[in-house]
């Protein structure tokens, strides 16, 4: 049973929205990264993994990508179009913008900049992950697992969210990754702005609600 809301519109709106909706988030990413004031749960553990070999932030959320696909996978949720291509666009989204001269400045900005980077940072997230799964082609790995665990629990994606981001938050930590001020709020926010995102997507009409979560048998 669909957990989350439904784009309208035929394969070709629905891909655009897929792939629009992978470059925000790289993008967000990127915001966090250059904030200075935390990285999101998830890049704790990719730069955590990053420390210990010869991996980029970006490589490193690929390779954890594929490994987070194949367990939801075995959880029950298949992975389509849209998770193979998460896994692969943000990663490779995250080292492009980085190596970009101007963004790269951003993270010796002032701190009125970099909060407003945190805060950007968060919204991008939020709608980056409402559009690509919205697409139905798909969620991305990490998401596909948030998706399954609240279909089997019949737990909000909310919840399920944030125990996900505080599980890498710790690993991550543990491995090395650096934890900021911000990187409390993000993991609180992420969650509640993905469900403002999907209802956002819904009030204007451009999805479909999605239907009542019911645990599995």
């Amino acid at each position: 049973m669909r957990t989350a809301p439904r784009l309208r519109g035929g394969a070709v709106a629905r891909t655009a929205s897929l792939f629009a909706g992978l470059v925000v988030v790289g993008a967000a990413i990127v915001a966090l990264l250059e904030s200075g004031l935390g990285l999101a749960p998830w890049d704790v553990f990719h730069l955590g993994l990053a420390a210990h070999g010869p991996l980029t932030i970006g490589t490193a959320s690929i390779a954890v990508g594929l490994v987070v696909l194949l367990l939801a996978w075995a959880l029950g949720q298949p992975p389509g179009f849209g998770t193979v291509a998460n896994a692969v666009v943000i990663g490779a989204v995250v080292d492009l913008l980085r190596r970009v001269p101007w963004v790269a400045r951003l993270s010796s900005s002032g701190l009125p900049l970099r909060a407003g980077l945190l805060l950007l940072g968060v919204a991008l997230f939020g709608l980056g992950s409402a559009l690509y799964i919205g697409a139905g082609l798909g969620a991305g790995p990490r998401d596909s697992l948030m998706l399954v665990l609240a279909r089997r629990t019949g737990v909000r994606i909310a919840l399920v969210r944030g125990g996900l981001e505080v599980t890498a938050l710790t690993v991550g930590w543990v491995l090395g990754g650096v934890v900021g001020i911000g990187t409390v709020a993000v993991a609180l926010l992420l969650g509640p702005a993905v469900e403002t995102s999907f209802r956002l997507l819904v009030r204007l009409r451009l999805a479909e609600p999605a239907r009542a979560l019911e645990p599995a048998p």
